[in-house]
């Protein structure tokens, strides 16, 4: 062959040989160029790619060596007689960037010293820039040269980078089994397509491109495998075949060198695989040659690196170095006999975490789980949507690449499916969620795709039907060849879609429809107006008394999403225009409103910040109406009732900065002047719904809006231009101007409903309310603290009221501002009366989970509520300049990134401190049943310097530490360990000016308890962490009494912890006996008190499941249990005074109770079988203080005022009596105003009202 045509014919088989792996690309040849034709050949690439990469090879075989400087050779134009340098400087600024530079020929490192030297003389932006976009490929290093031995082509860099399969095998061959079988010459001949993965060369091809993607995978950076490896084919295909040129290049002794600079990669173990792999393959070759209706019988090696990553998956962890085998997953997505394993795995592997996801996203999983919902396969359904679960708990940017390629039909489909079973659903509607959230492009595909009905329909119950088990994430099994995936076609739809059932759907499901629907609603004031016209509010309203707290607060976040924000601009803070004249839109949200209103008093705080943030969309709507309503009672005409009534005072929250009562009183841009027209709200009016009565019997008096009543100290103060909504209310005084659009009363609820939020027990919920009447141009007014200093204010910051600033979101009860811990397990059991069998005893013991709340992957934009809010107490006019935003969607996303597939890790160490609890109990409930009392005086401890500035209230003993827990009057709670006589922490329960406490109770007391504090005014709040050193943490708080009776100046609130059940019974100067189910943080069940008077003592009993027995003002005693229809079981008044105490007698006889007066007469009573007391003992005279009966011994104990414990046993004899001696060895002993009993040893502790401390013992202790 001539010189000449021997130039061409290489050039041409070198772009042939590109041509297949970038087919799309143009060519240009150059054979022996000028350095004039160079230059316009590279202006021209340049002109045509426009921001495209061109790819310059240069061949430089028969020609110099390139220079020190990175100069190459090339011809003179006229007679190809003289060598021409041209600088790799001059070449760049023609070629421009990006490009990419392959050199093959002797001492090519030479240009890439060049280049790199100049990289670093140059500086600033530009110059990185073209660093990065330049990538270069040489063939060896500056000192070498190419090989020239006859096992290698002359060319072998540019073979290896080009024809990488045969001359992989060509090296191979004289080095493996089979070089004496197999003749070198038939590598030419493989059958198949590289692009046929059923074909031998398809295989090969693919099994290469899995080996070399793994080798870069576990050896590069991730930022460089990902610029390298899946930004651009071409250049991912040289990078592959450039690790072949290494390997193979290594053993003649040339170093290919590239830039970036690869580390060496040569002796990775996966070249032994390919090794493996391609002898395996060869093997067939004469076969497949020989005769060509035989099959091919593909490599093992998917198959083995498959079961190589599913052992990692059992061993591995975040902590252990990466699967190898994750880019070989990845591959094997591309072949329908083994995809469904592989995505098995992958769902696994993207379950162990963020870290993984972030893994299997960095090589390159994206594009092709998207390109699998092309797919018709119903067995992948499952796995595929829990992949795109874990994908976009990570990762919300998928959304828009999900949209652009219709990938959101696919989950409306698998949502819509009613075979399939609710949790696989909910992965569904999440997806859908994080599809619409803030993106408008996805909000309008789903409104397109009937996102709204569908949603709709499933939020209903249906009548049964047939749940088809999904294929579960579990070991590989068979599946059936589907269709190979190409290019997008048409998807039929899943079976029998829609929502044609009666069965309730799973609460998970509940949840994410709300929220799925409150994200498509959010912002869109389009989709809201198509749901209000699909009824939603009236299909999501039920849902609001879900047992569920997730389900409740995702129905309050959907249906305050509903609720328009008008014309307000958020960003410079709101603008309140007049109200929309849409009458029909307008009553929409006034029947929203009355719908969110029923969840005023939901005990679960999670649900009452959802509220919150939608009561402060409803107030930046209707704001000139809520603005009217606030200002007609908080500056009412002089003349006017309103007058009379008391200031509204001591709305605050713990998390204030002042410490003393606030006030609310209107802000300066309240217009008060003529409001129109008045309309009295009373009880004189028959027209209560018309005239917008807001009365005590109300569903809005019940749901909290009505409670409490100014205490003593703002009663006394009497304001023209302040006073409480809720207070005028109850008194049926209230003033309201008339609205055009409609009935004043809701604006009073709601305005009512903002001040009971202001004013709730949970800080951060209050914190909310405040900002809320900030909106509506109430702000509290700040007095200076006149409370004195020391005692627990001391340690006050480290309690309630300084909320952190970084607090995210609010959360689950039982958890609140724990953030950085996982689930919560709440436990709902005691030891029962007697020893019973032990297996029976442990497995009728109940577990009650609740979940609890940490930042998964929150960034500052969408941080939940405004850390401004929950930083600093007060309701400053910068924190009014953004509303409060909704944290329950964050949270609920948590779930998500979370692991699913395997149960929350067990704690040994809380099992065998339960284990041994359990046991112990058991041991010490039968030594007390059987103790022999003779007295209880040994004084074992005493604190009488505990700091108290006033008397103590309650008194707690530990049932298995020896810790007693007292509070006092202000509900300062303090801990001390009585062994040591050493305080272990102390801390108010709360900032509040109303205080006194009620109760202390422990939850969960075999397992990490935590404390129960009840204020007399009926709120409750849970302690963790209390007996921690400045550590405590509010897990949950919520108000357990609603109002109190008429002419009550508190609610003197009563109340008692039923651990059995999980029930928290609640009653005070009101009508009837609140039952509260702390597993769903909803009311169970309202008891009538069936009595005139209040009810001042109560007791759940700790035995019997569902019984308490209630004291009342008048003497009289009440046997309740709540599993019969009518509650009350029997009556009996055995008093004429009103009674202190009353509890069950040891024992497990139900209707045993005693009970006594502070007239000091004690009876024992027996209520089933006589209503008369069948022992009385007469045991103090006027000044019986506190009452004690051991849950388990035969023995109780009385406490008076004039400074004495009597102690008695069932039988009435007093076995001894505690007095105080005035002597310096006698005992001293306090005014008495509070006692308990040890749980399961004879321990008595007292309380007194000068704050002295005692604990007494009985002589028959039984070691601790």
């Amino acid at each position: 062959m001539a010189a000449g045509k021997a130039i061409d014919a290489i050039g041409k088989a070198l772009e042939k040989q590109y041509t297949r792996w970038q087919p799309r690309a143009r060519y240009k040849l150059a054979a022996d160029p000028p350095v004039e034709e160079v230059k316009k050949l590279c202006n021209h690439c340049r002109k045509n790619a426009k921001s495209e990469r061109v790819l310059f090879h240069y061949n430089g075989h028969g020609v110099p060596k390139p220079t020190a400087n990175g100069e190459i050779w090339l011809f003179n134009k006229v007679s190809y007689t003289q060598y021409i340098p041209l600088s790799i400087y001059e070449l760049e600024s023609w070629l421009g960037t990006p490009s990419i530079y392959v050199f093959d020929c002797s001492a090519a490192g030479m240009i890439v010293n060049a280049f790199i030297e100049r990289q670093e003389w140059g500086s600033g932006v530009s110059s990185a820039t073209a660093m990065k976009d330049c990538i270069l490929l040489a063939a060896c290093g500056a000192d070498e040269i190419l090989p020239q031995s006859p096992e290698f082509p002359a060319d072998i860099f540019t073979s290896c980078l080009t024809t990488p399969i045969q001359i992989a095998l060509r090296w191979f061959c004289p080095r493996s089994l089979l070089r004496d079988s197999l003749d070198p010459n038939l590598i030419d001949s493989i059958p198949g397509k590289q692009n046929e993965r059923k074909t031998l060369l398809g295989e090969l091809n693919w099994i290469f491109t899995a080996v070399t993607d793994t080798i870069a995978w576990n050896v590069l950076p991730r930022e460089l495998f990902q610029r390298l490896f899946r930004q651009d084919l071409l250049v991912a295909s040289l990078f592959r075949n450039f690790l072949l040129a290494e390997r193979i290049m290594r053993t003649a002794n040339c170093s290919p060198l590239s830039f970036p600079l690869l580390p060496p990669t040569h002796q990775h173990p996966m070249w032994d695989a390919w090794d493996m792999a391609a002898e395996i393959c060869l093997s067939q070759l004469p076969t497949l040659l020989n005769d060509p209706n035989v099959e091919f019988q593909p490599s093992p090696f998917f198959t083995e690196q498959l079961t190589a990553f599913e052992v990692w998956l059992e061993h591995g962890s975040e902590r252990k170095k990466p699967p190898e085998q994750l880019p070989i997953v990845l591959q094997v997505l591309l072949s329908q006999s083994h995809r469904y394993r592989a995505l098995v795995l992958l769902g696994r592997f993207l379950d162990m975490g963020a870290w993984a996801v972030d893994l299997a996203l960095s090589v390159g999983i994206f594009p092709y789980v998207l390109k699998l919902l092309q797919t018709t396969a119903a067995d992948l359904r499952q796995v595929l949507v829990f992949i795109w679960t874990k994908i976009l708990a990570l990762d919300k940017s998928c959304q828009v690449d999900l949209v652009k390629d219709g990938g959101h039909q696919y989950f409306i489909r698998y949502l819509d499916n009613i075979q399939i079973g609710g949790d696989q659903r909910a992965m569904a509607a999440f997806v859908l969620a994080v599809i619409v959230d803030g993106h408008r492009r996805g909000q309008e595909a789903c409104i397109q795709s009937g996102l709204i009905s569908v949603c709709l329909q499933h939020m209903q119950a249906g009548p049964p039907r047939d749940v088809q088990p999904e294929p579960q994430l579990g070991p590989p099994r068979e599946v059936q060849p589907e269709p190979q995936l190409g290019p997008s076609r048409e998807v039929q739809p899943d079976p029998q879609p829609g929502p044609s059932r009666e069965v309730q759907p799973e609460p998970q499901l509940l949840q994410w429809l709300c929220l799925c629907l409150g994200k498509l609603w959010e912002g869109f004031p389009e989709a809201q107006l198509l749901g209000l016209r699909e009824n939603a509010s009236s299909i999501c309203s039920p849902l609001l008394f879900e047992p569920q707290p997730e389900v409740r607060a995702a129905a309050v976040f959907a249906l305050g999403t509903l609720l328009s924000l008008g014309t307000e601009s958020l960003r410079d803070g709101p603008v309140y225009d007049d109200y929309d004249d849409d009458d029909e839109k307008s009553k929409a949200e006034q029947e929203i409103a009355k719908h969110l209103l029923k969840v005023l008093s939901d005990a679960s705080p999670l649900v009452r910040a959802e509220l919150a943030v939608a009561l402060s969309r409803f107030a930046v709507g209707h704001n000139k109406h809520l603005k009217s309503m606030a200002a007609a009672y908080l500056k009412p005409p002089s003349n006017s009732t309103l007058n009379s009534l008391p200031s509204l005072a001591n709305i605050r929250s713990p998390t204030s900065s002042y410490t003393n009562a606030s006030q609310f009183m209107l802000s300066s841009n309240v217009i008060s002047a003529n409001h129109g027209p008045v309309l009295r709200v009373g009880s004189e009016s028959n027209a209560s719904a018309r005239e917008g009565r807001v009365s005590t019997s109300s569903p809005l008096a019940s749901a909290s809006i009505m409670q409490g009543s100014p205490s003593s100290d703002g009663s006394s103060q009497k304001s023209e231009s302040r006073m409480s909504l809720a207070d005028a209310a109850s008194n049926g005084n209230l003033r309201l101007p008339r609205s055009k659009s409609m009935d004043n009363a809701i604006y009073a609820q709601c305005v009512a409903a903002m001040y009971a939020l202001a004013r709730d027990p949970a800080p951060w919920v209050a914190s909310l309310g405040r900002q809320i009447l900030g909106t509506i141009g109430v702000e509290p007014v700040v007095t200076k603290s006149t409370r004195p200093t020391g005692g627990a204010g001391q340690h006050r910051d480290s309690s309630v009221p300084s909320v952190p600033t970084s607090l995210p979101g609010l959360a689950r009860s039982f958890s609140w501002l724990d953030l950085n811990s996982g689930n919560l397990p709440i436990t709902f059991r005691t030891p029962p009366a007697s020893p019973p069998n032990r297996q029976s005893y442990l497995t009728g013991m109940r577990r009650v989970c609740s979940l609890e709340f940490s930042p998964h992957m929150r960034t500052a934009a969408d941080a939940g509520l405004a850390d401004s809010i929950l930083g600093s107490g007060g309701s400053s006019s910068s924190e009014r300049g953004l509303l409060p935003q909704s944290t329950m969607y964050n949270w609920s996303c948590g779930h998500y990134s979370r692991p699913l597939l395997c149960g929350a890790p067990d704690d040994e160490e809380a099992s065998v401190r339960r284990e041994e609890r359990e046991r112990l109990t058991l041991e010490r409930i039968a030594q007390c049943q059987h103790s022999n009392v003779s007295r209880i005086s040994d004084q074992i401890a005493k604190f009488p310097e505990t700091g108290c500035e006033v008397g103590l209230k309650a008194v707690l003993l530990h049932p298995f530490i020896p810790i007693v827990i007292v509070a006092d009057e202000k509900e300062t709670v303090r801990i001390w360990n009585y062994d040591e006589e050493a305080q272990l922490n102390v801390f108010d329960n709360h900032d509040g000016p109303n205080r006194g406490i009620s109760k202390l109770c422990l939850v969960n007391e075999l397992d990490d308890s935590m404390l129960l504090v009840a204020s007399s005014d009926g709120s409750v709040r849970v302690w963790k962490d209390y007996t921690q050193r400045d550590k405590q943490k509010l897990a949950t708080a919520w108000q357990t009494t609603q109002g109190h009776r008429p002419g009550a100046r508190s609610v003197n609130a009563v109340v008692d912890w039923q651990q059995l059940t999980g029930f928290l019974y609640a009653s005070g100067e009101i009508s009837s006996i609140m039952v509260w189910d702390l597993r769903i943080e909803q009311l169970a069940c309202s008891i009538p008190s069936s009595t005139e008077s209040c009810i001042s003592a109560l007791s759940a009993s700790q035995v019997h499941d569902r019984q308490l027995v209630a004291g009342s003002g008048d003497g009289s005693v009440r046997l309740y249990d709540i599993r019969t229809k009518e509650m009350i079981v029997c009556t009996a008044r055995p008093h004429a005074h009103r009674i202190v105490g009353i509890d069950f007698q040891p024992g497990l006889d139900p209707a045993k109770i005693v009970s006594a007066s502070q007239a000091g007469d004690i009876h024992f009573l027996d209520l089933r079988n006589n209503n008369m007391p069948y022992l009385s003992i007469d045991a103090h005279r006027g000044s019986l203080t506190a009452l004690a009966v051991h849950r388990h011994a035969p023995v109780i104990a009385s406490g008076s005022a004039k400074q004495y414990i009597k102690v008695f046993s069932i039988t009435g004899e007093q076995l001894n009596m505690v007095r105080y001696h005035n002597s310096f060895m006698g005992q001293r002993i306090g005014p008495v105003s509070c006692l308990s009993f040890h749980p399961y040893n004879i321990q008595l502790a007292a309380g007194a009202t000068d704050g002295f401390v005692s604990i007494y013992s009985g002589e028959n202790l039984q070691a601790r």
